[in-house]
């Protein structure tokens, strides 16, 4: 066995079914007398009857959460939290609106308690992926993550099967990468192993049935583990490649991760693959064809085109992905990104390397 460090989970979970009951405790239990839930506009109504729910602990509602963490809109839910007096925060909804509670924390110092109703996974993270500018810059501090995380399964029974799809892809995209981590360790791997082997079961059953209990609770245990592999470990070419899709070229944060999963993964395979193994042996040797099936065949996006994104882009993309070195398992340079990019442009299976 190598040496290794494991950074421990100081986040406290709270994982089943019906537990959006508990968030009034919890709000309790983090010393909140005042507490500011945010959302985007999108679900401002069910944040509405949190903040029913939570009654006296809860000041007010701010429900302009958007993606990639707009500095503009950070700032605007930061006036609302200072006029209301908030001693807490509650963020229920997607990675915008957890985004957007752990920049606000981080800036306040605000216990930050997270709800998540997708798969996304930035609540377990000490990540935050900020937008100003129209680029994406993003930094790690242990007091960035929430301190509190309610996973409720009842809460995506209703999230539609498209976005169930690519928002699992994009959890699948942080275990894959944790796997070949500089920094990995024998307890990530096996957490990325078991999340994705609960992602791999538990979408197909919910594409056949979006209200399959059991094929949620597991899409939503892989996320959790998934998420939570995503804060221990530095991420690759595959991370880099979405931020700077979604900063500089305005692209849907799980829709990118999606379509780019097979092509990042495909590009690392061959110089991974012994740390790979737990993925391989899901989606089969051919990791980036065998992502890209399973894609296919959850009818996940295919092509950046349907984004918006074109080939004309990408010189700039590539431009930007490689202004600044990263740890990757494999070497590249722009030309790699412009062949790796213009695959994913066109939808087209990746080729095994």
């Amino acid at each position: 066995m190598d040496d290794f460090v494991f950074k421990g989970i100081p986040t406290r979970v709270i994982f089943g079914s019906g537990t959006l009951a508990a968030v009034a405790e919890e709000v309790a239990r983090l010393g909140g007398k005042a507490a500011l839930v945010l959302s985007t506009s999108h679900q401002a109504e069910d944040a509405g009857r949190l903040a029913s729910d939570l009654g006296g602990r809860c000041f007010g509602v701010f429900s302009e959460a958007a993606m990639h963490t707009p500095v503009a809109i950070t700032e605007k839910a930061l006036e609302a939290a200072k006029s209301l007096g908030a001693d807490c925060l509650v963020s229920l909804g997607g990675g915008s609106t957890v985004g957007l509670g752990k920049a606000v924390s981080i800036r306040t110092g605000l216990p930050h308690l997270a709800v998540p109703t997708t798969y996304a996974g930035s609540e377990m993270t000490d990540i935050l992926g900020e937008t100003k500018d129209g680029e994406k810059t993003t930094r790690r501090d242990p007091a960035i993550r929430p301190a509190t995380v309610i996973y409720d399964v009842a809460l995506t029974l209703g999230l539609p099967t498209d976005m169930t799809v690519t928002s699992a892809l994009n959890a699948a995209a942080h275990a894959v990468e944790a796997l070949y981590a500089a920094d990995g360790n024998p307890v990530i791997s096996q957490m990325a192993g078991a999340g994705l082997a609960a992602l791999f079961k538990g979408v197909p059953q919910v594409v056949a049935d979006p209200t399959d209990a059991a094929g949620r609770s597991d899409v939503l245990y892989g996320a959790w583990l998934c998420s939570t592999v995503l804060g221990q470990a530095e991420m690759g070419l595959h991370h880099k490649l979405c931020h700077v899709l979604g900063g500089s070229f305005d692209l849907p944060h799980a829709q990118t991760h999606a379509i780019l999963l097979p092509h990042t993964a495909g590009f690392n395979a061959a110089a991974a693959r012994a740390q790979l193994v737990p993925a391989t042996a899901l989606f089969g040797e051919d990791l980036g064809g065998g992502l890209w099936d399973f894609a296919r065949a959850a009818g996940a996006p295919l092509a950046l085109s349907d984004l918006g994104f074109t080939e004309k882009d990408l010189p700039g993309a590539a431009d930007i992905a490689t202004r600044n070195t990263y740890s990757n398992p494999r070497a590249f340079d722009a030309g790699d990104i412009t062949a790796l990019l213009r695959a994913a442009v066109n939808g087209t299976r990746p080729r095994p390397i």
